[in-house]
């Protein structure tokens, strides 16, 4: 097989964790299979990077000195048990060592110029990947993996939107075939960073934060790889979050719709846009645990599955916005919603989840709670003399909301979902702020306050029987 191996930052962030790691490569490599490995950076490190950075956009780099030295600390302590060769550990310690001073320069001279730009941030928060690039090459080498370790700068071609750049597919796929298919013919594994591409013309972009999922299907897609396995630190897909409910389990199948729908409310196990080129190329995504190697996880793929259960996972949203539009004076005049959505569209805001009453009188959206006030802005700006005759009688934004989600490719066509999930919330006394259903019925959302969240949650988990303890399949 060939197979995309990504890594994230727990899996490659301390020498308990890259001892799992030596050995899943090591015996998938013993087993014939090709690999390709995509590395995060060490956990906490990217944090470390960007914290750093802020505080010199601040005028303060004793906090970029500090971090400077912790990071080092913690590459040295990892090199130090894994590279005896002397002339290994050095060369690799120097290699961290020289980007680390780029880090301190890049810091100085954000400190002078006292503005830290999108394009200066995304080099600075990319270097975490490519220090713990060659770290784990050499770590693989020195364990008899034959390995090269490159930059996904010279393989991932992406638009100029810094901090959540686009990949160009055609180029990447051109430039990835070109670099890797030679290497996995010669029997070498490539170790690529995560997280990073560059522009056409060579400037460092990032694919937005936990963006090294995307980097594995990106290159997945590009080498038409059989598989992409995705390595992290829980037994796969949950249908909840399991420190919310405590009852969670792993969700042994999934589709593309599914994981897409539950990764962009909530589901923090899979970036956002990773599943896109999977899909695209109808290659199966695994999630797999590196601290439980033995356990099957969660299998993505095309076509839903999982017997007749309906609904597979509950989400949650926090940190969210509900901005609502009303006044008598929309009704029957068009426009209202483009001008509205032209003007949130103008603030580069994302917006999650949208709701108008069938009388037309108000429009209520939700975004980002740290967006709210420039969405907000931006609208009375727009609408100023809607809102000066009164044809729109207000503009506000409720805060401290939380979108809760209940997915599964089975509820569509099937009557009842939404009844159950309003009677669970109802019997806990959880006010439904608004909802929203998608045309194509593999979710429901619901918008409550913040504070009822986890008891949400956990109500819904439990009306549509996704426990652990809970064999049926009929929900």
């Amino acid at each position: 097989m060939l197979i995309v191996m990504k890594f994230g930052g727990t899996s490659v962030g301390s020498v308990a964790a890259l001892e799992k790691v030596v050995g899943i490569v090591t015996r998938s490599v013993q087993r014939g299979d090709r690999v390709v490995v995509v590395v995060s950076a060490m956990s906490g490190v990217t944090d470390m990077l960007l914290k750093g950075a802020r505080q010199a956009a601040q005028g303060d780099t004793e906090t970029a000195h500090r971090m400077h030295e912790e990071m080092l600390r913690r590459h040295r302590e990892v090199i130090d048990v894994f590279l005896t060769d002397p002339a290994v550990h050095d060369e690799v310690l120097n290699a961290i060592e020289t980007l680390l001073d780029e880090f301190d320069s890049l810091c100085h001279s954000i400190k002078v110029l006292g503005e830290l730009t999108p394009r200066a941030l995304d080099v600075i928060a990319g270097m975490g990947e490519r220090m713990s690039v060659r770290q784990v090459a050499a770590i693989l080498e020195s364990r008899g993996v034959a390995t090269r370790a490159l930059d996904a700068t010279q393989l991932i071609v992406t638009d100029s939107n810094f901090g959540s750049a686009s990949p160009l597919m055609s180029q990447t796929t051109r430039r990835t075939q070109e670099v890797l298919v030679p290497l996995l013919n010669a029997g070498i594994v490539p170790v690529i960073t995560g997280f990073i591409g560059a522009t056409e013309d060579g400037i460092v972009t990032t694919l937005g934060r936990g963006g090294s999922d995307y980097s594995a299907t990106i290159l997945g897609s590009a080498i038409t790889a059989d598989e992409v396995w995705i390595w992290t630190d829980v037994n796969g897909v949950m249908t909840a979050d399991p420190r919310v409910v405590p009852d969670a389990r792993t969700i042994p199948y999934l589709s593309y719709i599914e994981v897409g729908e539950m990764a962009y409310f909530g589901a923090k196990v899979l970036h956002p846009q990773a599943i896109r080129p999977a899909r695209r190329a109808g290659i199966p995504v695994r999630i797999l645990n590196t601290f439980e190697p033995e356990h099957p996880g969660t299998l993505i793929t095309r076509e839903p599955n999982g017997g007749d259960k309906r609904v597979k996972a509950v989400t949650a949203i926090k940190g969210m916005s509900l901005i609502v539009i009303e006044g008598s004076g929309m009704l029957g005049v068009p426009g209202v919603a483009a001008r509205a959505f032209g003007a949130v569209a103008r603030t580069g805001t994302n917006v999650l989840m949208i709701s108008q009453s069938s009388s037309e009188q108000s429009i209520c959206f939700v975004v980002p709670t740290s967006d709210s006030a420039r969405v907000l802005a931006a609208l009375r700006e727009e609408m100023a003399r809607e809102l000066e005759r009164q044809d729109i009688e207000n503009i506000m934004a409720q805060d401290d909301i939380v979108i809760l989600t209940v997915v599964g490719a089975g509820m569509r066509g099937t009557p009842g979902i939404a009844s159950k999930a309003f009677g669970a919330l109802g019997k806990r006394d959880i006010n439904v702020i608004a909802i929203a259903q998608g045309s194509s019925e593999y979710n429901i959302s619901i918008v409550v306050d913040q504070r009822n969240a986890d008891n949400a949650v956990r109500a819904l988990h439990a009306e549509f029987g996704l426990g652990a303890n809970n064999t049926s399949t009929t929900t």
